[in-house]
């Protein structure tokens, strides 16, 4: 063997070498598992926030069983029950009247019974109604009563009920098998139907005037998005009767031209007297409305982690977050609430919840111009929807199941369908760089706890948040988003949106949510009250022939009713605030400032019939009297029939006084939406959110933030490269982890 040889075997040995180091230090510093600490603070909440649980899946069927047992008369299952029969539409939990819950919670009372309220539709009657029942107690259910009459003054009539999934069924079947048959060559040549390519969307309210139940329904090619592809047919159906037999065709409408009906409409068409407007087919994904991406997919997107787990507990149905404690439910109809808001131990709100989403639209076509959509009426809890872990919600977020007994016998559950988590905001609480005489950094990175829910409500999706600052801040906030309704593009169909697609108008519709937000300041009675600015002239003290113009403090105390009712386009005083009956170390009332966050359009116009079923729209922020007659600012009966709302908000402003009283906020906000080209494929998020915060004022001494565990802080002359001065100087070793990343899994389209 040569030297040669020797050499490059050496030099071979030599790289193997080395190669094999360098794998095993990069071996060696691979980062660990994250490692989960436990909590710092435990839950010792001892299980009182059950008070406000929703019921179990177990208690629902308990009750169901109850009714099918102890009231007489047959119950068809709501999912295939006729309009003729008796049947159970929903069952939710009773909520405990709050003198008891708070006797309870407070004062060692005993617990309240445990009841659950269903709400029937007894079709099968003389005297068709609705009826609601509080049943209880659970889990073994014993005795019923009859609510209907002390909420709402008497029965509700039976053509008020909200409209069952398997009613819309029955009215396509209607469409199917009657109605579409009697147009066979415009069916067949102008719409290519083949018995399955069409969907409809209703709109709603259903009529003009109290008992009718006529329902315009729109016809879109049935692809992905359809609610974007209008082929220019709506029909009106009278479905008012009991008997599905009687149900008729009232009008018809297409490109621009009312019928009598379907045969009328095809017998024009035979005689070439309809101005047609064919649409382009559709492929299945929809080709402009598929949401599928239009770019490959590439490095992933930043994600969130917890190095050393949770700093949040979430135990049943209580959520447990530094200075924050609170309890959360679901209502079938309106959807995500808390219950027991405390910071730092004290209560600060007994109940925040949704009430309300409304939208209002104007279009040139029957179905868009006549749309106010009550979300309600078609339940915001009843539609939440299953969470997509990494997009809907941070991937690590706790994901919570919930169940709902709605349209059905049987409780439903939907997986991962509410999700809690805290969220570093990327951006500081509050900082302050010293650059002046002396030299220091003091900061506190945002980091908040957000409780979410999203419903998807036919067209739209909505994200509810309820977000927790460590600054003592509670924001509520609600994202639009998913597709905007459309009508045909025909005639001057541009006076009421844009044109988004070749026949797709995009119709201009106004969005309105409202909140309840029952807040214990400092104890259950409060006051309101307002500070504001004024500009006044002064002279200068120190040169008497100058004027100053300065700002100076206004205070005001909102005695009644009527002096808190804001409407929705009026100047509200800037800082309004619900003031305890005690004073911080400074002296002033104790309070929490109620700050709305709103782009809202115009509220229909009072003269307007059913203007009264959605008068808690006039208002941007009124405060009444806590009641318990009271407790919703609408009612789900108020759809089917706004012209004689079952529940009208505006009877709650009676200018009673309100110092030293239990308070409610009902909170409106809201933002007009003129639908656009960048709606296509689907609406984006950004600039669609509104809501409210409910801020310290005065509240504590100083702002408690200050006490968290996050603050950062060094001079000058301080080693901040140390962790025991900086701790951000400590994440290399107290981050350098891996996250355990869950297996993907998505439950949302099983059991539909």
């Amino acid at each position: 063997m040569n030297l040669k040889t020797v050499l490059i075997l050496l030099g071979l040995a030599l790289a193997t070498i080395f190669a094999l180091v360098c794998v095993l230090l990069t071996r060696g510093s691979t980062p660990s598992s994250c490692q989960h600490l436990p909590a710092e603070q435990e839950d010792m909440e001892d299980g009182q926030s059950l008070v406000f649980a929703d019921l179990s899946p177990e208690e629902m069927s308990q009750v169901v069983r109850y009714l099918q047992g102890n009231l007489g008369v047959p119950l068809v299952d709501a999912s295939r029950a006729k309009p003729s029969d008796n049947c159970i539409a929903s069952v939710d939990l009773q909520v405990p009247g709050k003198a008891e819950v708070l006797w309870f919670l407070d004062a060692g009372g005993a617990r309240p019974a445990r009841e659950a309220l269903a709400v029937l539709y007894f079709g099968s009657q003389a005297e068709p109604n609705i009826t609601e029942f509080v049943v209880g107690p659970l889990p073994l259910p014993a005795y019923h009563r009859d609510v209907t009459a002390q909420k709402y003054g008497g029965k509700v009539p039976y053509h008020r009920r909200p409209t069952l999934a398997v009613e819309y069924k029955q009215i396509g079947g209607f469409l199917k098998s009657q109605v579409f048959p009697s147009a066979p060559a415009f069916m067949q040549q102008v719409m290519e139907y083949d018995g399955a390519n069409l969907a409809f969307v209703t709109a709603a309210p259903r009529g003009f005037q109290s008992g009718d139940r006529l329902t315009w329904f729109v016809l879109f090619q049935n692809v992905s998005g359809f609610f974007v592809h209008p082929v220019g047919l709506e029909v009106l159906v009278d479905h008012s009767s009991r008997d599905m037999s009687q149900w008729a065709v009232s009008r018809v409408f297409y490109n621009g031209q009312y019928y009598r009906d379907m045969v009328q409409l095809e017998s024009a068409y035979v005689q070439g007297r309809v101005s047609v407007e064919k649409v382009r087919k559709a492929a299945w994904d929809g080709d402009f409305s598929s949401m599928k991406p239009r770019a490959p997919a590439a490095a992933p997107f930043p994600v969130q982690y917890e190095p050393q787990g949770p700093r949040y507990s979430v135990r049943n149905n209580h959520v447990l977050f530094q200075a924050w404690s609170f309890a959360f439910g679901m209502s079938v109809s309106t959807g995500l609430r808390l219950f027991d808001v405390r910071h730092k131990g004290e209560r600060v709100a007994y109940e925040i919840s949704v009430q309300e989403a409304l939208s209002v639209y104007g279009s040139n076509c029957p179905a868009g111009m006549s749309t106010r959509y009550m979300d309600g009426s078609f339940g915001l809890g009843r539609y939440t929807s299953p969470l997509v872990r990494g997009v809907d919600c941070p991937y690590l977020a706790t994901y919570v199941d919930t169940h709902s007994l709605s349209d059905s016998l049987r409780p439903r559950k939907r997986k991962a369908s509410l999700c809690i988590f805290e969220h570093n905001l990327g951006s500081p609480l509050r900082r302050h760089y010293s650059n002046l005489q002396s030299l220091y950094y003091g900061g506190l990175v945002n980091s908040a706890l957000v409780v979410r829910s999203i419903a998807t409500v036919g067209n739209y999706d909505y994200v509810w948040d309820f977000i927790f600052y460590q600054n003592g801040a509670m924001e509520g906030k609600v994202q639009a988003t998913g597709y905007p309704s459309s009508s045909f593009l025909h005639g001057d169909g541009l006076r009421y949106g844009n044109r988004l697609w070749e026949h797709t108008l995009g119709t201009i519709h106004t969005h309105f949510v409202n909140y309840k937000v029952d807040l214990d300041v400092g104890g259950v009675k409060n006051s309101l009250v307002a500070h504001d600015m004024a500009f006044e002239m002064t002279r200068a003290p120190w040169s008497p022939e100058q004027q100053i113009e300065r700002p100076r403090l206004t205070k005001k105390v909102l005695d009644t009713e009527d002096q808190a009712a804001f409407r929705l386009q009026s100047k509200m005083p800037r800082y309004i605030y619900f003031a305890a009956n005690s004073k911080n170390k400074w002296g002033h009332q104790r309070g929490y400032r109620i700050q709305i966050t709103s782009f809202a359009g115009d509220h229909i116009p009072e003269a307007s019939s059913m203007e009264r079923a959605i008068s808690w729209a006039r208002y941007q922020l009124a405060i009444t009297r806590r009641k318990e007659e009271e407790p919703t600012s609408t009612s789900i009966y108020n759809q089917n029939d706004p012209w004689t709302p079952t529940v009208a908000f505006a009877d709650f402003i009676n200018n009673e006084t309100i110092t030293n009283e239990d308070l409610v906020a009902w909170i409106t906000a809201g933002f007009l939406h003129i639908p656009h080209s960048e709606d296509i494929p689907n609406t984006v998020t950004v600039g669609n959110a509104v809501g409210f915060l409910l801020r310290p004022y005065n509240y504590y001494d100083l702002d408690p933030s200050i006490y968290s565990h996050d603050g950062v802080f060094f001079t000058s002359e301080q080693d901040f490269t140390a962790c025991e001065i900086n701790p951000l100087a400590c994440l290399p070793k107290t981050a350098s982890c891996l996250p355990n990343f869950p297996p993907f899994t998505y439950d949302g389209f099983r059991n539909m």
